[in-house]
């Protein structure tokens, strides 16, 4: 069994220029691009992350998720985060009425899984969710609709108390991915970059970034090749395990992850030659250059 490789990136909707963060410019050609029609020029998934902030979500109606399923091309799939609400407000916790607002989410981005678009629903835990915390979790996916159902759920520890068997096994028997991350050691996040946890019939690997620097955030961070190609041989296993493996460049500052994203296809290309194809070298070659120019003229 070789698995599907879907890569891409944590969010597109970033309008303003690389210097204050944004892709305009470094990616998208101008602030009149439709943002996610141009993406899925490039990559064949993306994973949303504004469905987890509360100001956000609350906006979004069924219609959000037509909206991007017609945006898109067919065979396209966006992994979508679980509201914060859900899980580190209620923390799981079903007595407190998670379940219900997690049902009330999936009746919302029902669109996307009526289109075959939906990837992946992200669960991710708050920091102070630890081990202790193990019977909310439990308690929460024993309600999950099942795989069967047409769901593929992944969740991502953010505690190293969870660096046990059980957390694992728990997840084995749901079929439920662990999220694997790219993230800094001061974060206490290494034990998921170090180890190859395959816990489902699906993988899901998110790149944080490494900023550590005071005043930054992990995310304003462009990886190396070098520091990307320990991943490669990693990717290459977690095909043969997986059906398919979910990969999200979370380094989205000022388009950081579009680089890495591109580089990163190419790297885990099955081909001699390059994967890219003349308009994704292009890309790359541009963002490259203009990240470059910003960083020549910020120093």
């Amino acid at each position: 069994m070789t698995g599907e490789l879907l890569l891409g990136c944590s969010g597109w909707n970033y309008a303003d220029t690389a210097d204050k963060g944004g892709w305009t410019g470094v990616f998208y050609p101008d602030s009149n691009t439709k943002r996610l029609r141009y993406y899925s020029q490039f990559f064949n998934t993306a994973e949303m992350d504004s469905t987890f902030y509360e100001k956000f979500y609350t906006n979004m109606t069924r219609g959000t998720f037509i909206g991007m399923a017609k945006a898109t091309p067919d065979k396209f799939q966006f992994s979508i985060k679980v509201p914060e609400t859900i899980t580190h407000n209620k923390r799981l916790n079903v007595n407190q009425g998670a379940m219900t607002d997690f049902e009330e989410f999936l009746d919302k981005i029902s669109p996307l899984k009526n289109s075959n678009k939906l990837g992946a629903i992200l669960i991710q835990l708050p920091p102070s969710f630890t081990v202790n915390d193990f019977k909310n979790i439990e308690g929460f996916l024993d309600r999950l609709p099942t795989s069967s159902k047409g769901y593929d759920y992944a969740v991502e520890f953010r505690h190293p108390s969870w660096r046990s068997e059980g957390p694992w096994d728990m997840l084995k028997h749901y079929n439920i991915a662990a999220v694997m991350t790219d993230s800094p050691s001061q974060e206490n996040l290494q034990f998921l970059s170090d180890v190859t946890v395959t816990t489902a019939d699906h993988s899901f690997i998110r790149f944080h970034g490494r900023n550590t620097m005071q005043g930054h955030y992990w995310y304003n961070y462009l990886y190396t090749k070098e520091e990307l190609r320990p991943w490669v041989g990693k990717i290459e296993q977690l095909k043969k395990d997986t059906k398919v493996l979910r990969v999200y460049f979370n380094n989205h500052y000022g388009g950081k992850a579009v680089v890495n994203a591109l580089q990163f296809k190419e790297m885990t290309s099955d081909t001699s030659s390059s994967s890219l194809s003349d308009n994704e070298r292009k890309a790359l070659e541009h963002a490259q250059a203009y990240l470059t120019k910003e960083q020549i003229k910020g120093s």
